[in-house]
């Protein structure tokens, strides 16, 4: 970390986390600092991390200001700034409500904890959808605390149930939990709005309607927005793979990187309309029946396939020290770069995209070498890592073959 003017710390284990911290050595040379919960092993046996620190308390609200306020005096160096970056909606959360606090310490760049409000909680953001005149999927909410009367809206089935608190609902655990559910009649409906209530999930349960179309009717944007409010990268992809175990469910595992200049224009107005700054990650599906692009939600932070961008030669990460630790203004790009992004084997992209063309597609990108999987990044010399990215890869032939979405 010689001769650089900042020190990453990146707060999680998982795959996103992997992905921003190859993200930073890949363009710097530079070993980030991690501080995580539990080890996982993405991460665990990578040679990138300079360390992993680990407190089993850090999902806690009370104990994490506390715990990076540790992190940050270990770590301080003269003429060296920490650069602060999350990894999930509940670490991000964290920051953000903790923003004058951590400021001491570390740079970052987060929205406001009352935009952060507007957007992770649904019925805040679908209003804001309203009011800026964005299109989203028919929606309902639910109060599971009660679950006294029955939903019966006049709805079309299928239709997806989701809970509107995601932080609250990623720390439950219970027998029956998805990520999503998918139901097919009212009566199904019902039913897993009483397992969300006999679970104690006290909070709104969204109920929308199910846009028809596979995997590859799913577009992943990744836009940044600098500390100023001010759009520097615009990036779209069309999902070909998201996972189908009912856990994870929306964790997509391949994306093709695609240009389409209204639909990024439209992102970025977004963004610059309510004043945001940051890496946001839109989550938006095509509705072949109207031909309109879908806004599900906007993820405060890169998402776990936002590599895509990195691989089509905009880091993630230099963005980040561009404006938080250098301070550059830097006019907006739209990635124009076609790239295969994947972390499951070629032989899943062969076996399991239905979608003919897609399919096509990535077989014609993997032979002209525009494709990548960062799980396999070449400077991770780790061989307990490899042995562990082995049967992952593995595994994914049996996930896929096993459950279907």
């Amino acid at each position: 970390m010689q001769g650089l003017n900042f020190i990453p710390i990146i707060v999680g284990t998982d795959l996103n986390t992997y992905n921003m911290a190859i993200s930073f050595h890949e363009k710097y040379g530079i070993h980030p600092i991690l501080v995580g919960s539990a080890p996982l092993s993405f991460t665990e046996y990578s040679t990138i991390p300079g360390h992993i620190e680990y407190f089993d308390k850090l999902h806690q609200p009370a104990e994490f200001p506390k715990i990076l306020e540790m992190v940050a005096k270990k770590y301080a160096k003269p003429n060296k700034k920490l650069l602060l970056i999350g990894t999930s909606d509940m670490y991000v959360r964290y920051i953000v409500e903790n923003a004058d606090f951590l400021s001491q310490y570390y740079v970052f760049n987060y929205p406001s904890l009352k935009l952060l409000n507007k957007l992770q909680y649904k019925k805040n953001f679908y209003q804001l959808c309203n009011d800026l005149e964005i299109d989203y999927p028919k929606t309902y909410f639910y109060n599971c605390a009660y679950n006294e009367q029955p939903f019966h809206e006049k709805m079309m089935y299928p239709v997806v149930i989701k809970p509107s608190n995601v932080v609250k609902y990623y720390d439950m655990h219970f027998e029956g939990k998805q990520k999503i559910y998918r139901v097919n009649s009212e009566k199904e409906a019902n039913q897993v709005l009483t397992l969300l209530h006999h679970a104690h999930y006290d909070d709104e349960a969204i109920i929308q309607e199910y846009i028809p179309g596979d995997d590859t009717y799913m577009y992943d944007g990744v836009l940044y927005a600098n500390t100023q409010g001010k759009v520097q990268l615009v990036a779209l992809g069309q999902v070909v793979l998201q996972e189908h175990t009912p856990t994870a469910i929306g964790n997509y595992t391949a994306v093709i990187s695609r240009y389409n200049l209204p639909l990024m224009q439209k992102m970025q107005l977004l963004l610059e309309q309510i004043h945001y700054t940051g890496f946001a990650n839109f989550d938006i599906k095509y509705d072949k029946r109207d031909h309109k692009f879908k806004l599900f939600e906007i993820n405060i932070r890169q998402g776990r396939s936002s590599y895509y961008i990195t691989q089509t030669g905009h880091n993630m990460a230099q963005y980040l020290v561009d404006d938080c630790i250098n301070h550059l203004d830097k006019s907006v790009v739209y990635n124009e770069k076609t790239f295969l992004f994947t972390i499951v084997p070629k032989m899943v992209l062969r076996q399991f995209v239905d979608n003919t063309e897609i399919n096509q597609e990535c077989r014609q990108l993997i032979r002209n070498k525009q494709w990548g999987n960062p799980l396999f990044y070449k400077a991770d010399k780790s061989f307990k890592r490899k042995l562990f990215l082995a049967a992952r890869q593995t595994n994914y032939v049996r996930k896929y073959r096993d459950n279907k979405w």
